[in-house]
């Protein structure tokens, strides 16, 4: 059963931040769509994946580090979609059910700068992942989640292409999204079978 970021087995685990700075992906040569930042460490992962890939195909960065009000903006609205189709749960089922998407403001990766959500492109543009990133359990039928099997071939050869490099370079996948890799954090720590996170919350860059 996929352990999600809600289970206590990943929110009791410490963050210990080890001060490293965080760095704008683009200057490292990774492909974004406009500022995206990382820590460092995550940043050289990246690199050293990408190196790992076939010619011609490079990872491409949509969103690394998030600042906690939007982290809190996206969580909230995902539990609020979630209590209209499920108006009789329980909000502690919600907020598991959030989970699987939205990390918890607590324990969130990409709070810290140590998640990034990325896909494959090619020369004549993204590769075929079998949904779009960002979309939901409920929009996709649970075709978000790594392990679907209701994606093509081709899709499902282009996920385990991303996650042997990527995996490969050190970071980890959260099982319910294919596009969300991360290292230094709580997910990290549990799955790497580390004493602590590594990385805590960052603000946002001011220059």
């Amino acid at each position: 059963m996929t352990v999600l970021l809600s289970d206590e087995r990943i929110t009791r685990i410490e963050a210990i931040d080890n001060g490293e700075p965080l760095v704008e992906l683009a200057t490292r040569g990774i492909q974004t769509p406009g500022l995206a930042y990382s820590r460092e460490g995550v940043a050289d992962r990246l690199v050293i994946a990408n190196t790992f890939l076939p010619s011609g195909i490079q990872l491409h960065v949509v969103e690394g580090l998030r600042p906690l009000e939007l982290q809190r903006e996206y969580f909230d609205g995902y539990s609020a979609e979630l209590r209209k189709l499920n108006p009789d749960l329980p909000d502690a089922e919600i907020h598991v059910l959030a989970s699987r998407f939205v990390s918890p403001i607590e324990v969130a990766p990409h709070v810290a700068g140590a998640a990034v959500d990325l896909t494959l492109v090619g020369a004549s543009g993204p590769l075929d992942l079998g949904t779009p990133i960002d979309a939901t359990p409920e929009q996709s039928d649970g075709a978000c989640f790594f392990a679907a099997t209701n994606i093509s071939r081709e899709a499902r050869t282009n996920r385990d292409l991303l996650a042997d490099v990527l995996t490969a370079a050190g970071l980890v996948n959260y099982p319910t999204e294919w596009w969300h890799w991360s290292y230094g954090d709580r997910y990290w720590a549990y799955t790497s079978d580390q004493p602590h996170a590594i990385y805590g919350p960052q603000a946002w860059p001011t220059t």
